[in-house]
């Protein structure tokens, strides 16, 4: 076992509203941290986007500040991990180094009426046997192909090799390298297969479905797994080798330790993402479920997950806070959800941006269902928090209706596992135990494990499961009549949500 003592290793995590950067130990303790929020620019409704060159100055700022508060160099690292917020899509120019147009985000809708004309004749499961994902406006390659439709002269461009594309990863990991001199154009295979241009089981871009998104494979990174040096930094890292890339939930999978077929994990954060190890074949979802990378250690056999992707969750506590005013901080919400011993009958349906997993429909939109006089904030605060619970049991009923796999804990992480309410909640409506490590932060851990893997660091999965402890763990409290109740009720009030948002509606 190599000597760890005095060994560290950074994970740079490009968020969806924040960067951070986290230096840990030998022991996969965290030695520092520090963040930076970016702007979320809304140019229209159902319009999402982020100026990459805040975020890289940003990600550079976080990374000197971690240091700095770890009192480290940078040739004190052993390596350097990269993890990011999935999807979000940037086309650059490779001269330059400029964006040509802000980065369109994951929960960016406009691409909805592009799927829709992609699906014809097939729909939404046109691409779902090569990628595992169905056609939807979260996804890469549509968002890559209106902005080289709408931006002028950018195909022609694109099409003489002149422009990147890349999601948040290949960005960082192109400027950590040199940029426009020299850095290196690389993915890995979880954040290439969520473009849906790549063939899952030959991890290689799928000429076809780059022909008929009309996306130039010139413009493509290479991918290459994982947990591999891609290469060397420069500037305020130079000589720190760049070592994993992993999708955020994806890294929060290896982070969590889920290395065994059956192991499941939730991320809570602006959204929440449900991944179950299915081992090293592609299990196909007929549920409304996706089919993704789980990881893929180098030259090892790739690991595959189902995913259920659920779109909003912690955003409605934002909501909460900062539309409707009834909260003036995010904790503040279990205290008043607590003051009350039920929802009251009310429900809210978080669709705001449509539903994702396991319904998958652009249409939806957020309802407010049972609503009577007797009605309070806090019952509603109680229904924003039971919202997250609920569209996490759908998600698991599907997980087991599509693998036979049934869940029998449940590994939790992200910012709302501090809601005590929430996770007992949690455990009741699933009927199983919920776990939250003692260290949350579960997603840069990943990938910094990946990274230390590829560099020596840590000798393989067994030491990096021998690190993982339990902080706390929630029991079913919940009845099985009133849990049956409240779940039907649920998918009553998910039912309302549907078919509020018209073609072509900018939403």
């Amino acid at each position: 076992m190599p000597d760890t003592a005095h060994t560290y290793v950074a994970a740079i995590d490009q968020g969806t509203t924040s960067s951070r950067c986290i230096v840990f130990d030998g022991d996969g303790a965290i030695v520092a941290v520090d963040q930076r929020e970016h702007r979320q620019i809304f140019p229209r409704p159902g319009w999402v986007e982020h100026d990459a060159t805040e975020i890289w100055s940003k990600v550079q700022a976080v990374v000197a500040g971690a240091l700095a508060k770890a009192g480290l160099r940078a040739n004190q690292l052993s390596a350097l991990g990269i993890t990011n917020q999935r999807e979000t899509t940037l086309l650059w120019d490779r001269a330059t180094g400029k964006p040509v147009h802000n980065a369109i985000v994951w929960q960016d809708t406009r691409t909805a009426d592009l799927c829709e004309d992609l699906g014809g004749a097939d729909g939404q499961d046109r691409f779902r046997e090569q990628t595992g994902l169905p056609l939807a406006s979260y996804f890469s390659g549509p968002k890559a192909s209106w902005l080289l439709d709408n931006v002028p002269g950018l195909r022609e461009r694109a099409e003489r090799g002149e422009i990147a594309f890349g999601t948040m990863d290949s960005w960082l990991i192109w400027n950590l390298t040199g940029g426009p001199d020299g850095g290196r154009h690389v993915t890995d295979v979880t954040n290439a297969c969520r473009t849906m241009l790549m063939d899952l089981r030959t991890l290689r871009w799928d000429s076809a479905i780059c022909a008929a998104m009309n996306v130039p494979e010139a413009m493509l990174p290479e991918i290459r797994s994982s947990a591999e040096v891609y290469g060397t930094a420069v500037g305020q890292l130079a000589g720190v080798p760049v070592a994993s890339a992993l999708g955020d939930q994806q890294a929060a999978v290896f982070g969590q330790a889920c290395y065994d077929v059956g192991s499941a994990k939730n991320t809570y954060g602006t959204g929440s993402f449900l991944l179950l190890n299915t081992g090293e074949r592609p299990v196909p979802s007929k549920n409304g479920l996706l089919t993704t990378m789980g990881y893929k250690i180098g030259d090892e056999a790739p690991v595959y997950c189902l995913e259920g992707s659920i779109a909003i969750t912690g955003a409605l506590v934002q909501w909460f806070r900062d539309q409707l005013g009834i909260i003036r901080s995010a904790d503040e919400i279990e205290s008043l959800a607590a003051s009350v011993e039920d929802n009251g009958g009310a429900y809210i349906v978080p669709a705001f941006s449509g539903l994702f997993a396991p319904y998958w429909r652009s249409d939806a939109r957020g309802v407010v269902t049972g609503l009577t006089r007797y009605v309070t904030k806090a019952h509603l605060a109680r229904a924003v928090l039971e919202a997250t619970s609920w569209q996490t049991r759908e998600v698991v009923d599907a997980m087991y209706q599509d693998s036979g796999v049934r869940i029998n804990t449940l590994k939790v992480d992200g910012g709302m596992t501090a809601n005590n309410l929430l996770m007992q909640h949690q455990a009741d409506v699933l009927g199983v135990p919920v776990i939250r490590p003692k260290i949350s932060e579960t997603t840069c851990l990943g990938a910094a494990y990946a990274a230390g893997l590829a560099t020596g660091v840590w000798n393989g999965l067994d030491e990096l499961k021998a690190h993982w402890a339990k902080d706390a763990e929630w029991t079913p409290r919940m009845e099985a009549s009133v849990r049956d109740r409240e779940y039907r009720n649920w998918r009553r009030a998910v039912e309302k949500s549907f078919g509020w948002e018209e073609r072509g509606g900018g939403g």
